[in-house]
């Protein structure tokens, strides 16, 4: 079930903590990917360790190609890149965003520029490019990872939670104008997903976080893989427009 054999996806902040997981989920249902970010070293890497965990052996296997989501140009020749080397693009998962936290009052027209370029404005410009090759194959899947904040809002972060609550409106636009298509768009907001960031934390201020999570943890990377594994699938087929939470209940939300 949920087998991914013989489709291609194009996955942003491949290289990251909730990337990679996502990467690798899709990979192992077999998925063959092409891994973007901004860090080529990293990329590389990371694509490396993929085609030797589950190599494709019809074709050159995964592959990594760097983009920096704030360049516009760079963003508008990611796609056809894509589809250039992988043949066609069966999935996108828009992933890749940035945080620029400050309070309201202190914040910078720079610091909100940068996370609505990067988080909402990349994703439209991705979803667009996706749009017609997708509508011409009559199928695709497109899931946006957004976040809990983008629903329950959070202090100092108002740029970021407006970039992914504006996700959310995107995604149910598209997804009713795909929909007779085939073309399903859905979306996945994690809670609390430990990362590097999180590991940073001392215990004080990890039993704060757990203390708000009904499940007492925190969500691990391939808690969000199986969720968009899922979406990505041809049994997810009747499922669009929707958000998927995955935050172990601390916002159980409709």
């Amino acid at each position: 079930m949920f087998s991914l054999k013989g489709m291609t996806a194009l996955v942003t902040g491949a290289s990251g903590g909730i990337g990679s997981s996502i990467a690798m989920a899709l990979a192992q249902q077999g998925a063959r990917l092409a891994l973007s970010g901004s860090n080529g070293d990293k990329l590389r890497a990371f694509r490396e360790q993929l085609n030797e965990e589950y190599p494709h052996h019809d074709h050159d296997g995964h592959v990594e190609i760097t983009c920096d989501l704030s360049n516009e140009t760079q963003v508008e020749e990611l796609v056809p890149a894509a589809i250039d080397t992988l043949g066609s693009l069966e999935i996108l998962v828009n992933n890749a965003g940035i945080t620029r936290d400050n309070l309201a009052m202190r914040m910078k027209d720079e610091e909100w520029e940068q996370v609505i370029k990067v988080n909402l404005e990349a994703t439209f410009r991705l979803m667009r490019a996706s749009a017609r090759p997708m509508m011409k194959a009559r199928f695709g899947r497109i899931v946006n990872i957004t976040s809990v904040v983008g629903a329950t809002g959070n202090p100092g972060q108002m740029n970021y939670c407006a970039a992914k609550a504006g996700v959310v409106g995107m995604s149910r636009s598209l997804a009713q104008e795909l929909a007779a298509r085939g073309i399903t768009v859905n979306c996945v907001a994690p809670g609390f997903i430990r990362s590097a960031m999180t590991d940073a934390l001392d215990d004080k201020q990890k039993d704060t976080i757990n203390a708000r999570i009904p499940m007492g943890r925190m969500g691990e990377g391939d808690d969000i893989g199986a969720a968009v594994a899922y979406l990505a699938s041809k049994e997810a087929s009747y499922v669009t427009g929707q958000v998927l939470h995955v935050n172990g209940g601390m916002a159980m939300l409709g």
